[in-house]
């Protein structure tokens, strides 16, 4: 389901666009729609409070908690349902963010990823985006929206977008904590800076080095590594927002000084941060992440060169669940839906 398919049944039941942002605002965020100091009866138009039951069923069944996996860390992996059957990972994430996934599997292929391992199975609804986010709200608070889940947002852009406009608008997320991660397609640099709702961008590097980037990244598009960070630079510049450029760090292939030398060369002096990120081990796959050791000390040498560097745990590691590992895990064993548990009010609101 698409937003603006949800926004067409609103009108087709009355609804003026006061009423259609009411529903959509209180959905998005996770609210009755009972809620609010104006009683339904003297707002909503009859047939509209009529639909409200079958509607509010329907959104809730859009994403559907099939297992939670906390994290030592304080955060959650959530193997999310679709109203399809078909499973989604998000991730409850410390400091009150999310990150939510924008397909069922991903074209990309990276190689060191087990999301990729099984293709492109199916776009998601805008709709079925924003449900995630209204899923984690009833668990948590969300104050950060990161588009880094399954799927490469790029190749399913017009219904990415549209969650991030409505997440930007109605639904209480401000524009830099809505952060568009890409392997750096091209549409994206076209197209991000002409909606109302201007996302913080993070562009998958992974290495400095164009041959080892294609290998590592198999179907992304061929842009050289410095075309990428010149254009994330420019929407960087034009938006406020520094770009975060996202490094898997893989032992013995990425993490060498001829690789640290081409990042400072490449990012020195930007508007840029860089997030390394040591590898969340996946079973069969041959990649080893770093120490942590040599991790830290890789970005304390880029930091003092002049690149803002951080180093990032990948969100439950503790409980291998690197991006795709729950979905295939379930998908193994059969796993079942758990019982839904639902915050208190006062932690909607």
């Amino acid at each position: 389901m698409r937003i603006e398919n949800l926004r067409q049944r609103l009108r087709a039941l009355d609804a003026k666009p006061g009423h259609e942002q009411r529903v959509l605002r209180l959905w998005a965020q996770a609210l009755p729609q009972d809620s609010g100091r104006r009683q339904l009866e003297d707002f909503l138009p009859q047939a509209l409070r009529a639909a409200l039951p079958e509607l509010d069923a329907e959104l809730q069944a859009l994403a559907r908690l099939r297992s939670e996996h906390p994290g030592e860390d304080g955060s959650a992996r959530l193997l999310v349902e679709l109203a399809d059957g078909q499973t989604v990972e998000s991730v409850l994430l410390p400091r009150e963010g999310l990150c939510v996934s924008s397909q069922v599997g991903c074209a990309v292929g990276c190689v060191f990823c087990m999301t990729g391992r099984s293709g492109l199975l199916r776009q998601l609804g805008s709709a079925e985006i924003v449900a995630q986010v209204a899923l984690a709200r009833r668990l948590r608070p969300v104050k950060k929206v990161v588009f880094m889940g399954m799927g490469e947002p790029a190749h399913n852009l017009d219904n990415v977008l549209e969650a991030i406009d409505l997440l930007g608008t109605v639904g209480n997320i401000g524009h830099k904590n809505l952060v568009f991660s890409t392997v750096g397609d091209p549409r994206v640099f076209e197209q991000l800076p002409l909606g109302r709702v201007k996302p913080a961008l993070a562009l998958s590097l992974h290495s400095t080095r164009a041959e080892l980037r294609e290998r590592l990244l198999p179907r992304a598009p061929r842009i050289a590594p410095e075309e990428l960070v010149a254009q994330g630079e420019r929407y960087a510049r034009a938006t406020g927002y520094p770009i975060q450029y996202q490094w898997t760090l893989l032992e013995g292939i990425n993490d060498s000084d001829e690789e640290l030398d081409g990042i400072v060369r490449l990012l020195r002096g930007k508007y840029a941060i860089m997030n390394m990120i040591p590898y969340n081990h996946v079973d069969d796959l041959p990649f080893r992440r770093p120490s942590w050791e040599r991790a830290a000390e890789i970005a304390r040498s880029l930091h003092r060169r002049g690149v803002l560097t951080k180093l990032r745990q990948s969100a439950g590691q503790d409980v291998d669940g690197g991006c795709g590992q729950l979905r295939a895990r379930a998908a193994a064993s059969g796993e079942q839906p758990v019982r839904f548990r639902r915050a208190p009010l006062a932690a909607q609101a």
